[in-house]
């Protein structure tokens, strides 16, 4: 008698569940689902490079500025997810096997996991097949922050070590050097000593030739050619230590008292200014120079900032588009479901 029972409950649970041997995952549809859906991302990615490159122009006033082109990228990313999602979605939904006498609540439970599992394979697809472009796009706004950042701080390094790291395509250090160092037109020709008249011919000799009369005595270089006129010095000054006082009055925040003297008999001596006007140069090639310098500097940081949300934003809508994705890919699924039930 009990065996007659259990062979009616097993029965029953048979009837209302389907048979036991029946898988309730139809690998197959989900994998054909998964690969539409990653063939589908592949085809809207490059048509959207294709009119993303067509809107952006390296002229100005023309094209779609970077806050529209953000926009428009985001709409297509999330377009793009939700396209291939639905395609691989309904794919797996309606490929399915047939699962009779399963009760229709089961059967809505496993087209929505169909359609999640298609959309799942096809973003693992899509990822290993955009490995580089995936691995560029999430860490590029990362190392870009990381870069610019570093930027930032070679900036303040570069007063430690010289502004070396300055010497870019404005010659920012060159210039304020030059600007120090620089004198004013005719001023070294106006100190030099003037060359010393010829002295008057002499007669000539008997044994002496005819032509050595006519030919003047050549004026003998100037013993100062490196010494103008007042002690002043005509070498290079030297540049590199130059470069450091100005690099530490950077990081100080200002030049020191004697660096001031020094900078400014250096200045004097090269360009023959007196001492006052000397010093005035000094003080205002140095506060300009420290002004270009922070100048410069804020700009790197709000670079890196800018990176920085700009990866966030992008972090945060992918995920967005994912999500809705998912969705779309389950919804899908119970679609194609149904028609396949028909």
């Amino acid at each position: 008698m009990e065996t007659r029972l259990d062979q009616q409950v097993v029965q029953a649970g048979t009837h209302s569940l389907g048979t036991l041997d029946t898988s309730a995952v139809s690998w197959g549809a989900i994998v054909g689902g998964a690969v539409a859906a990653a063939a589908m991302s592949l085809i809207l990615f490059i048509l959207g490079t294709g009119l993303g490159l067509t809107s952006v122009s390296p002229f100005s006033r023309e094209g779609l500025d970077a806050g529209a082109f953000g926009i428009a990228a985001i709409a297509w990313v999330t377009f793009t997810s939700l396209a291939s999602a639905a395609l691989g979605g309904y794919l797996a939904g309606r490929l399915r096997v047939r699962w009779p006498d399963v009760p229709r609540d089961e059967v809505f439970f496993r087209d929505t996991a169909h359609g999640f599992l298609a959309w799942g394979l096809a973003t693992l697809l899509t990822a290993a097949l955009f490995a580089s472009a995936a691995t560029s796009l999430v860490g590029a706004g990362a190392r870009a922050g990381m870069s610019v950042a570093q930027g930032a701080s070679s900036v303040a390094g570069a007063a430690v070590g010289g502004l070396a790291d300055l010497q870019d395509e404005r010659g920012t250090l060159d210039y304020y050097l030059d600007m120090l160092f620089r004198r004013e037109p005719g001023a070294a020709s106006a100190q030099a000593p003037a060359a010393p008249p010829p002295p008057p011919p002499a007669a000539p000799d008997d044994g002496a030739p005819d032509n050595a009369a006519a030919t003047p005595p050549q004026p003998q270089a100037a013993a100062n050619d490196t010494q103008g006129a007042n002690g002043q010095n005509e070498a290079t000054p030297a540049l590199a230590e130059v470069s450091r006082i100005l690099a530490r009055a950077y990081r100080e925040g200002g030049l020191a008292d004697e660096d001031l003297r020094y900078l400014s008999q250096q200045v004097a001596s090269y360009t023959g200014l007196s001492a006052q006007e000397a010093e005035a140069r000094v003080r205002g090639a140095v506060e300009r120079l420290n002004t270009e310098l922070s100048d410069l500097e804020t700009n790197v940081r709000e670079a890196a900032d800018q990176a920085r949300m700009t990866t966030a934003y992008v972090s945060l809508w992918c995920f967005i588009a994912l999500l809705l994705g998912a969705f779309v890919g389950s919804l899908a699924a119970t679609c194609g479901g149904k028609q396949r039930d028909l």
